[in-house]
């Protein structure tokens, strides 16, 4: 494998914040003749990668001169960042985009932008290109640091722009400005792309090869995050145990993970994707020592069963995946640990989805985050010619998903009667009379108080649902 784990140069970015200065300048006077400010907005599809992508596009534009829209209609920019994962994600995309078609000629000096993962595949690219001719300009993950040039060339000389990812290297952009959308919550990118390859995932194909970060830059940014009251860092990596991979010799995902922790400071740490191929004890060793790092484990099944992971290339055994839960249940106790559940994947047998209930029953997640196969073009799978009907992978998704309610359930009830440390994100979205946060172990939870957003608070648990704990704040 070749090391492409290099920082863009400081003469390049040093060249897009000139080009953000020259946006400035054309924003200013663009201002001053309208009378208003001139405002953007980030749609934003996909993963926690994604949302993070859309904070460093976000603090780029706030840079160039824009101020932050309340909504698409108040925008003079829209800019949507997909998702490649699930069709399900790109049709959601393509379909909102479409619907600005009214805004651009409501104002044809709108300018809309579509970027990120989907946008990576070039069947994609072409379509926005030729069926949604009000779209200014398109790129994929590898350009986003080059938004202010992208942009400031929209602006001068009014064409259309269409950056096809198979143009731009992988080399990782340091110092880009970033719009949290929290004061008190954040994400922090250790490594970027997949090597992994599992058959039915385009992610390799969209984010490229695995990147590093050099540990330096993380850990420079995780102590100016604590310094600026962060009080939840989540560590980000399509697999962060790949983590320091043709960077290092001895220094890896833990190593991080644990210098990290390391730092002063009133803060938890936690971290997403674990890829269960590579994950190991030691990283459950570290967890269990430092009482900074969030007793959570996500760690993604897929499926139960051994065929069906094999086709997948997982390259892990369920027993081999038992094995490592049992051993941090063991050493870290009251984690708690979810995963991903794939149903439908081609070939999959109904002995391979009981296999998967049963893998349920026996380790009984907090959560699962479940979908149902979703076939994507230039993967191993989606060529297969076992393809599992739309109606019995419909009928196997319901199965699995009362099953795991009724774990949720349990599992929860668990927790009435007991005491918990909570962060506070403000008031419910379901119920403004109520507040929601997330314990240290990431659960949700709705409770009856007065905490202000961004504070800690202990929460007595007085009712439990499958997937979230019910609570009053616990005074004195």
């Amino acid at each position: 494998m070749v090391d492409r784990t290099e920082r863009i140069s400081e003469e390049n970015i040093q060249r897009q914040r000139d080009f953000a200065d020259k946006v400035r300048t054309v924003i200013s006077a663009l201002a001053s003749e309208r009378g208003r400010l001139y405002k953007f907005r980030v749609v934003t599809y996909g993963c926690q990668q994604n949302e993070a992508d859309s904070e460093r596009l976000a603090g780029m534009l706030s840079s160039m001169g824009y101020e932050k829209a309340q909504s698409e209609a108040d925008a003079d920019l829209i800019l949507v960042n997909t998702c490649a994962v699930r069709e399900h994600a790109e049709i959601r995309a393509l379909s909102v985009t479409g619907q600005y078609k009214h805004l651009k000629e409501r104002d044809p000096e709108l300018i809309i932008g579509v970027c990120g993962c989907m946008v990576s595949q070039e069947h994609r690219l072409d379509d926005i290109k030729h069926r949604y001719p009000y779209v200014d300009f398109a790129f994929g993950t590898s350009y986003l640091w080059k938004l202010p040039e992208i942009l400031y060339t929209k602006l001068t000389n009014k064409k259309r722009m269409f950056l096809p990812d198979a143009d731009a290297d992988g080399n990782i952009a340091e110092n880009i400005p970033v719009m949290r959308e929290s004061s008190y919550r954040a994400w922090l990118s250790v490594m970027y792309g997949c090597n992994n390859f599992c058959t039915y995932c385009v992610v390799p194909h969209v984010r490229g090869r695995e990147r590093s970060r050099y540990k330096e830059d993380i850990i420079a940014e995780a102590g100016k995050l604590i310094a600026d009251g962060v009080k939840d860092i989540t560590l980000l990596g399509q697999n962060v145990n790949s983590y320091g991979k043709g960077l290092y010799e001895g220094y890896g995902f833990p190593e991080l993970l644990e210098e990290i922790a390391s730092l002063d400071g009133d803060f938890t740490l936690r971290f997403m994707t674990s890829h269960p191929k590579d994950a190991t004890e030691r990283l459950i060793d570290v967890m269990a020592r430092n009482e900074k790092i969030a007793p959570q484990l996500h760690l993604p099944l897929q499926s139960g069963s051994d065929r069906v992971l094999e086709m997948m290339n997982r390259r892990y055994t369920l027993d081999s995946y038992i094995r490592l839960v049992d051993y941090a249940r063991e050493k870290i106790p009251g984690l708690t640990l979810t995963s991903d559940i794939m149903v439908g994947f081609p070939g999959e047998t109904e002995e391979d989805f009981e296999d998967t209930l049963s893998a349920l029953s026996r380790i009984k997640y907090d959560m699962v985050f479940s979908f149902i196969y979703s076939r994507r073009r230039n993967t191993p799978a989606a060529e297969r010619p076992d393809q599992i009907p739309e109606d019995v992978k419909g009928e196997r998704f319901r199965r699995m998903l009362a099953l795991q309610s009724d774990i949720g359930l349990e599992i929860n009830r668990g927790y009435v009667g007991k005491t918990v440390r909570v962060l506070c994100d403000g008031a419910s979205k379901n119920d403004p009379d109520m507040l929601a946060g997330r314990t240290d172990g990431g659960k949700n939870i709705c409770f009856k108080g007065s905490c202000p957003e961004g504070g800690y608070t202990y929460v007595k648990i007085t009712d439990a649902r499958p997937f979230v704990l019910m609570g009053e704040e616990s005074v004195g």
